[in-house]
C-alpha cells in the first residue's frame, strides 16, 4: 500500500512540474522564437510644482465667541482651549505661539479625545486632568494639565465620631 501511495505522489509531482514548465514557456505553433520587444524611450515628463494647498488642519481657527479654558500643566507648561458651545466636534487649542484646530475622535472610555493629524497633536481630557501628546514623535508635550477648578483641593467632611457612653 505504501508503494502505491509513494508512486502516486511521485507521478503527481512530475505532472505538476511539467504543467508548470509548460506554462512558463510560451506556446508557438510555428516553432519560431517570439520577436524581441523594441525598446521605446518614453518622453520625459516635466514635473510642475503643485499649488500650495492649505489643509483644514493648517488654518488657524476663528475663536470669536468661544468659551476660553486655561490649563496649568506640570513643568510650568500652559495651554488654552477654545470651545464653541454649538460645536462639540471641534476645539481650538493654543499651544506655544500657535492655535491648532482639533477634531473629536470617539472613544469607548468616555474621555474627550481631540486630534490634529497634520501636526500630530492629541489632546485627551478626563475629569481629573488632561494631557497633550505628540503622536508623530511619540512623547508627551504636557501632562497633569488642570483648570483652576480641577486644581482646587477637594474637601470632604467626615462624619464626626460619636463616643458611646456606658450608662
Amino acid at each position: 500500500m505504501k508503494r502505491y501511495l509513494s508512486a502516486f505522489f511521485v507521478v503527481g509531482s512530475i505532472g505538476m512540474l511539467s504543467l508548470c514548465a509548460q506554462a512558463a514557456i510560451p506556446a508557438s505553433t510555428s516553432g519560431e522564437q517570439p520577436a524581441a520587444k523594441k525598446a521605446t524611450k518614453k518622453p520625459a515628463v516635466k514635473k510642475t510644482a503643485a499649488p500650495a494647498v492649505i489643509e483644514e488642519d493648517e488654518k488657524e481657527p476663528d475663536v470669536a465667541g468661544t468659551a476660553v479654558i486655561d490649563y496649568q500643566c506640570e513643568l510650568g507648561n500652559k495651554l488654552t482651549v477654545f470651545q464653541n458651545n454649538d460645536d462639540d466636534r471641534h476645539i481650538a487649542l493654543k499651544w506655544g505661539k500657535r492655535l491648532h484646530r482639533m477634531d473629536r475622535v470617539d472613544t469607548t472610555t468616555g474621555a474627550n479625545r481631540f486630534e490634529n493629524h497634520h501636526y500630530g497633536l492629541v489632546w485627551i481630557g478626563i475629569p481629573a486632568k488632561a494631557m497633550l501628546l505628540d503622536s508623530i514623535h511619540g512623547h508627551q508635550l504636557a501632562n497633569e494639565c488642570k483648570t483652576a477648578a480641577q486644581s482646587e483641593p477637594k474637601t470632604t467632611q467626615l462624619p464626626t465620631p460619636t463616643i458611646a457612653t456606658k450608662g
